[in-house]
């Protein structure tokens, strides 16, 4: 794939994006929700003021497994449904539609990418000037977990606009699917294991682990947080099976990279057969 109408075409789209209302809001939202939560810490167990980068990565565990899903599905789809009139002269221009697909995917991304990485650093900069660097690796490693989230639903968001191809469709399947993977998903796997019984039950436990991003990224966090006792039955099965840490968060990764490429090789097939 040539890299130059990919690249030109991803900067186009990253502008068009960074100019967005709605990409200003979320910027200063997650910006204004991570230096809060940093600041104020886990105040359930009694800590306060700045946190260090340990803590404050596990008090926003729950804010990204939340917000970043949310946000990379709604801006997905205003950015793959958007005017139809662009999209034809776009989709005209003498390249491939694979080259369209991947250039406006990393254009999003990268607007989305800088929105986040904006709190992140805030807040680090006051992490470091109060606590120094110490879980400054931990939470750099957190942060790329969150990119690596936001991407993986930003492909299923191109995938559901090629699908739907209706903005109201889309909206509300990509609505659907937030519900499903962040609050319904869970429920049903431990619904579905309480019928099963040892081994069984681990194995659709650690198999249930790969069909759900939010998932991985929330056990692969909290490897990396050394927070071993709190990962959940699909963490403990996953460690156990693979007996250790480091292979786990390889697999969680490989995992993750296998939820962004699917739905955009999926999305790039139906794109060729569609008469836009």
């Amino acid at each position: 794939m040539d890299m130059r109408p990919v690249s030109a075409i991803a900067r186009q789209e990253f502008l068009i994006n960074v100019r967005n209302r709605w990409t200003m809001i979320f910027a200063v939202v997650f910006g204004v929700l991570v230096v809060s939560v940093s600041y104020a810490g886990i105040m359930a167990e009694g800590f306060s003021g700045m946190q260090s980068f340990t803590r404050t990565s596990a008090s926003l565990l729950n804010l990204v497994l939340y917000i970043v899903p949310l946000v990379s599905l709604t801006m997905g789809t205003l950015a793959f449904t958007g005017d139809k009139g662009s999209a034809e002269l776009l989709f005209s221009q003498p390249v491939s539609r694979g080259v369209v697909v991947v250039g406006k995917l990393l254009g999003v991304f990268g607007s989305i990418a800088v929105s986040t990485l904006i709190g992140f650093s805030v807040a680090g900069l006051l992490i470091v000037s109060d606590q120094g660097t110490d879980g400054l690796l931990r939470y750099a490693t957190f942060v790329f977990l969150s990119l690596l989230l936001s991407l993986s639903f930003l492909s299923l968001a191109l995938l559901i606009a090629t699908v739907g191809r209706r903005k109201s469709r889309v909206f509300g399947i990509a609505l659907f699917l937030w519900f499903f993977f962040v609050l319904l998903y869970d429920l049903i796997v431990l619904a579905g294991t309480l019928v099963l019984k040892g081994e069984t039950a681990n194995t659709v436990l650690f198999l249930s682990l790969m069909g759900n991003p939010v998932d991985m990224v929330r056990v692969a966090s909290l490897i990396v947080l050394d927070n071993v006792a709190i990962f959940g039955a699909a963490g403990a099965a996953l460690v156990r099976f693979l007996g250790g840490s480091g292979p786990s968060i390889v697999l969680l990764i490989v995992g993750l990279t296998a939820w962004i490429l699917l739905p955009l090789i999926a999305a790039r097939r139906m794109l060729r057969r569609q008469d836009i």
